[in-house]
């Protein structure tokens, strides 16, 4: 009677187990959000992308942004020009298209040829993105909107881009010297922060006004067009702690400085 008993629980343990195992085996991985990225290349007087330097730098970042946060089905990158008008300057919007096939019920075979299609596709897409983005890097702005360099104009910009629930990112390719011409606006070209201490200040101060818009935590990188031998005079760093400060200040995630 005993053995009878015990081979009963036997298989009904054995049954729970493949029960299981059958779950484990069918359950659906966690999708991740798509990537939007934010490129706001800057089309004032006072960066010029021709530069040797300057061209060498930004062409280069343009490939880490692509090869980074173009990955999937569904990311998206856009290029906005800074200059008087900034929020309205979109000079490209693209969606990645390539898309990974299921596999999840392939043999090995299968999956390396899906695998290795997939790359293809998305490696074709990645080429033909960056050479738009590096089109719209080296178009010059000769019209009076270069005359000034709105960088505030982004947030907005940065706002809406945080309601689709994406993961943004967030690439400055500008030496970040505000200049605005109106009253309330900040001028670096006529007045920046004379040290990290009234750049603090004055981006506190700003932070209170442009908390209006909610830009979520996105990453953001400053890609400044300087060498690493430039004067304090062309390279203020008061100017770039302003930035950092407003930017943690309006709740960015991580904020930094290329």
């Amino acid at each position: 009677m005993k053995t009878i008993l015990s081979s009963c629980v036997l298989l009904l343990t054995l049954a729970a187990c493949s029960s299981n195992n059958g779950q484990e085996t069918h359950s659906t991985a966690p999708t991740t959000a798509p990537v939007h990225t934010l490129i706001f290349l800057d089309k004032s007087v006072s960066v010029n992308a021709n530069k040797a330097f300057v061209a060498q730098k930004y062409q280069g970042a343009v490939n880490d942004i692509i090869e980074q946060n173009i990955r999937n089905k569904g990311d998206l990158l856009d290029v906005y020009f800074i200059h008087e008008n900034t929020s309205k300057a979109r000079a490209l919007s693209v969606t990645t298209r390539s898309e990974m096939e299921d596999v999840s019920n392939a043999n090995a075979t299968d999956r390396e040829a899906a695998q290795t299609s997939f790359d293809l596709s998305l490696g074709r897409e990645k080429a033909a993105i960056r050479q738009r983005v590096l089109q719209q890097l080296m178009t010059p702005n000769a019209s009076s909107s270069n005359k000034e360099t709105d960088i505030w104009a982004s947030l907005p910009v940065i706002a809406k881009a945080n309601e689709t629930g994406a993961t943004v990112k967030v690439y400055y390719l500008s030496d970040m010297v505000e200049s605005v011409y109106q009253p309330g606006r900040r001028d670096f070209h006529k007045t920046p922060p004379k040290d990290n201490a009234q750049a603090d200040q004055w981006a506190k101060a700003d932070a209170e006004q442009l908390k209006r818009y909610p830009i979520g935590s996105p990453a953001i990188s400053m890609v400044l067009p300087f060498a690493p031998n430039a004067s304090v005079k062309e390279n203020n760093p008061a100017v770039t702690q302003y930035w950092q400060t407003l930017f943690q200040e309006l709740g960015a995630g991580n904020v930094e400085e290329q």
